[in-house]
């Protein structure tokens, strides 16, 4: 994201170089646990599954193809009444065309093939209404007329290619391609391929209105007999051959006649410096502004944008060079930025599965490519980024916030967060279940007002174990004193999904971790819990000494600095890291600098002999000197069973 202080008004702009930001497999999926239907019958909360089998038999259509249709439009959710950006609604996601959605038509280069013409917009929900003779409101509000729509569609589909309405999944693949909408080949294949990975595999989960629905696993079925998942492209731009992926560049351009320029800097990535992260961003604007944003040189820059109404990326910046979009120079040295269209406080509208979908088969691709390890200390948010100085702190961003669904997304990577060891281990992976996790959060609408309530990635920290005991402060962020508060933009009190800390202390259904220097609990049931068991190594002072400084980056040792480049003087975050408080790490770094200069060619990169350990410290990262701290091993105790509380199966 790139202004720290967020404009709810589509559009609204601000930038300026590295403390602005911006924000964009063919087998992605990773194997989703079929679990067993409920033995209660036809309970309120099994509705959903219900309407599926009604519509599937009515209509003729295998309920597993239904379904997994279901769950790549939607996941099943139902938003009621909410269309998303792309204006789709219910678990169908049919589309009124007659909507444009919030963003209007979904911008991108012109060489990009136009998607949602007549004859390709296969989720229409007008047409729906035609074919079943519901009504156009009952479709958008109703769920089992959505689906009901989902499911004429479908079979009108397989009439229009001249198909049986067979009971073989396989036979509906043409079918499937043409309900994704996409005009593109590749796009299209790469969905039906999706569709029928999760009929394969299965798949369980409580929607967003509290809906147990269950798709079982289907291994035996195969489909597109020819083996091909289609068409593959060449990689320019830098995307899996299986998307489709245009190029807008950003400028590169002077900005004064004093040296000034913008909007980023030419690099030499890997060979300069190596690439270790992949930071998450949300756009908090529409995309033509954000296009318009990345062709100003002075503004921010990143690599990659994704649509929110089909998933759509667009590159802007080679991944050798460096985007300026973190906030941190030292961070844009070694990551690739990714902006997804849309706005944290709107999350139904924007975070669409298709733009976390194409957005983890980008990811995934990229750090296969340059082996950016798939953990939340190497992928992880703007809201994330350590600050890379004490005054910076409070200008640090808070995107992609507390409703971008981290557990879903590490899902999609195939590298599901979940319990790798016991209970009592003396480090947790904060883990909650994103569908019934609902802090309190406020400021969606207004200053103060309460935010409606919904599923987080957010857990809320206290200063004893009570949620009648005061927030943790976060001193960085409120230099004068302020309290921490429940804002949707205030991460001064709260830990998100996928991050590591060491335990300091239990009571109850309550955990300690130490956060900034200080012990914070957060409530953590044994029957419900917010935090599983995690095997690990962690960081602590040498011993015989009291404290030790923590930093935002790690710079080489005065000595590396060859003549004519300056030196960077140190600044140690205003946080307390003392005697006997441990801290998660999962890789070390030697520090580095990457000077800047307008030009044809990279600045040289001063690298120091000097290491430290990236530590998960407070809800962002940051860094300590190797000389400074002992390694401490946690132990992988006995983990959960995979599909038991605490794993990432849903």
């Amino acid at each position: 994201m790139w202004s720290r202080v967020k404009s709810r008004v589509p559009g609204a702009v601000r930038g300026r170089n590295g403390l602005i930001c911006a924000t964009a497999s063919a087998a992605l999926l990773l194997p989703l646990l079929a679990w067993p239907s409920s033995d209660d019958g036809e309970n309120e909360d099994r509705r959903l599954q219900g309407d599926f089998a009604t519509a599937a038999q009515d209509y003729h259509v295998p309920v597993s193809v239904l379904m997994g249709v279901s769950y790549l439009q939607s996941r099943w959710d139902s938003h009621p009444g909410v269309p998303s950006t792309g204006g789709g609604y219910g678990p169908m996601h049919l589309v009124d065309p007659g909507l444009t959605g919030a963003a209007g038509p979904s911008p991108r280069p012109a060489a990009r093939p136009a998607r949602g013409g007549p004859e390709q917009r296969a989720a229409d929900l007008r047409r729906a209404a035609r074919l079943t003779g519901e009504a156009t409101d009952r479709l958008r509000l109703d769920a089992a007329a959505n689906v009901r729509g989902g499911a004429a569609l479908l079979a009108a589909t397989q009439k229009a290619l001249g198909r049986p309405l067979s009971q073989n999944p396989a036979d509906w693949w043409d079918a499937v391609t043409r309900f994704s909408g996409s005009s593109d080949k590749a796009e299209a294949a790469t969905y039906a391929h999706d569709v029928f990975e999760v009929i394969r595999q299965g798949a369980h989960r409580t929607t967003d209105v509290g809906q147990r629905v269950t798709l079982a696993a289907r291994p035996e079925v195969r489909w597109n007999p020819a083996g091909q998942s289609g068409p593959q492209r060449a990689q320019d731009p830098e995307c899996p051959p299986e998307l489709s992926c245009s190029w807008l560049s950003a400028s590169y351009d002077t900005t004064d006649d004093d040296g000034g320029y913008g909007n980023h800097d030419l690099a030499d990535r890997p060979r300069d410096q190596k690439i270790d992260y992949i930071v998450i961003h949300d756009t908090e604007a529409i995309l033509p502004n954000m296009f318009k944003t990345v062709q100003d040189p002075t503004e921010a820059s990143w690599h990659y944008s994704i649509s929110s109404r089909d998933g759509h990326v667009t590159q802007h910046i080679k991944t050798k060079d460096e985007a300026w979009h973190s906030g941190s120079q030292f961070v844009n040295a070694r990551s690739i930025g990714i902006e997804h269209e849309g706005f944290l406080t709107q999350p139904d509208a924007w975070f669409s599965e298709s733009m976390y979908r194409t957005s983890a088969r980008l990811v995934r691709y990229l750090a296969r490519k340059y082996g950016v390890p798939l953990d939340r200390q190497h992928i992880f948010g703007h809201d994330n980024v350590p600050a890379p100085t004490a005054d910076s702190i409070p200008d640090m961003h808070d995107d992609p916030g507390p409703f971008w669904d981290w557990r879903h997304y590490f899902d999609l990577l195939g590298a599901p967060l979940k319990a790798t060891a016991g209970p009592d281990s003396p480090m947790v992976t904060v883990l909650p279940d994103y569908a019934t996790h609902k802090p309190r959060f406020t400021g969606c609408t207004g200053k103060g007002d309460p935010c409606a309530p919904h599923g987080s990635s957010a857990v809320r920290l206290y200063t004893e174990p009570s949620e009648n005991a005061p927030l943790i402060q976060d001193m960085g962020r409120h230099p004068d004193g302020e309290d921490s508060t429940e804002d949707v933009n205030d991460l001064g009190s709260r830990v998100s999904a996928g991050q590591t800390f060491a335990v300091a202390g239990r009571s109850g259904d309550w955990t300690a971790i130490w956060f900034q220097g200080n012990k914070a609990w957060f409530k953590n049931p044994k029957k419900h819990p917010t935090a599983v068991g995690a095997a690990g190594r962690m960081v602590t002072p040498k011993q015989g000494l009291s404290e030790i400084p923590v930093f935002g980056r790690a710079l080489p040792d005065e000595d590396a600095y060859p003549d004519g480049v300056d030196e960077q003087p140190e600044s140690p975050l205003p946080y307390d890291l003392r005697a006997g408080q441990r801290y998660v790490t999962r890789s070390s770094v030697l520090g580095t600098w990457a000077g800047k200069s307008y030009g044809s060619a990279p600045y040289p990169v001063v690298k120091g002999r000097e290491r430290y350990y990236e530590i998960q410290f407070g809800h962002r990262l940051a860094y300590v000197r190797e000389q400074d701290v002992d390694l401490v091993k946690a132990p992988a105790t006995k983990a959960p069973k995979s599909g038991a509380a605490g794993s990432a199966s849903h």
